[in-house]
């Protein structure tokens, strides 16, 4: 069997936990501050527990300051965007809308490396691209979830947050498929981590947790944060 033969299919179940996830996000929406919740634990959860400690592991040659400096670069890199979007937007709705379209540009982003990183654990081993794979189908159930909240939470509708979900969907299907030819130094690859690791603490405790507790119950939203942040451990730790 060749290499494109194992990794594409895996893509493709990828693609498929993406979809679900953002479905699912979509059919509750009478339950949207508890999704919003669960989504907030687990993009923080995704930073603390995945990329950081991976980004760490990869780029040892760059040291854990430097790491932990650029991620730290990422969350003030994604502050500013977001700042300058919001001067720039003399309407609300617009300024909100360009939020959820920064986020969801930022998830997709995200997903071409999960499905790079597939392609390139395969060419480590089968055994190291199977515990990459399982960690990747996981969370890209949580990807596609997040990625649809970050756009209704910011007012944009229906049909935009599926074309959305669509795009991070495919996304870890073009890594995958980019990975075939190429393979990205790992110290590189380690910067990119600790950068998106930053991006993504900001959207979770700047943006989906503070809209998870308006004008709802603080307890059941909390427990919701908490429980989704402990799936996304669990998640990685059976995996790694």
């Amino acid at each position: 069997m060749s290499y494109a033969a194992i990794v594409m299919p895996i893509a493709f179940g990828a693609f498929l936990a993406t979809m679900i996830g953002g479905v699912f996000a979509l059919s509750l929406r009478d339950r949207l501050h508890l999704v919003l919740g669960f989504s907030a634990g687990a993009v923080i959860g995704v930073a603390f527990f995945d990329l950081l400690p991976e980004a760490v592991e990869t780029g040892q040659a760059w040291g854990p300051r430097t790491i932990l400096a650029l991620s730290a670069l990422g969350f003030f890199l994604y502050t500013l965007i977001d700042r300058w979007v919001a001067l720039h937007s003399h309407d609300g709705d617009q300024h909100g809308e360009a939020r959820g379209w920064i986020g969801a540009a930022s998830f997709s982003l995200h997903s071409v490396l999960d499905g790079f990183a597939i392609g390139v654990a395969f060419q480590a081993g089968r055994a190291v691209g199977l515990v990459v794979a399982v960690a990747v189908l996981v969370h890209d159930f949580s990807d596609g979830l997040n990625t649809v909240n970050v756009v209704v939470t910011n007012g944009g509708q229906r049909k935009m947050a599926m074309r959305w979900l669509l795009l991070d969907a495919v996304a870890p299907m073009i890594g995958a498929g980019l990975s075939l030819f190429f393979v990205f130094p790992k110290n590189g690859l380690s910067l990119v981590l600790a950068l998106f690791a930053g991006f993504f603490l900001y959207i979770g405790a700047s943006d989906l947790l503070p809209e998870s507790q308006h004008a709802h119950p603080r307890f059941f939203t909390t427990v919701a944060t908490v429980f989704g942040a402990a799936i996304l451990f669990a998640a990685i730790r059976v995996v790694g």
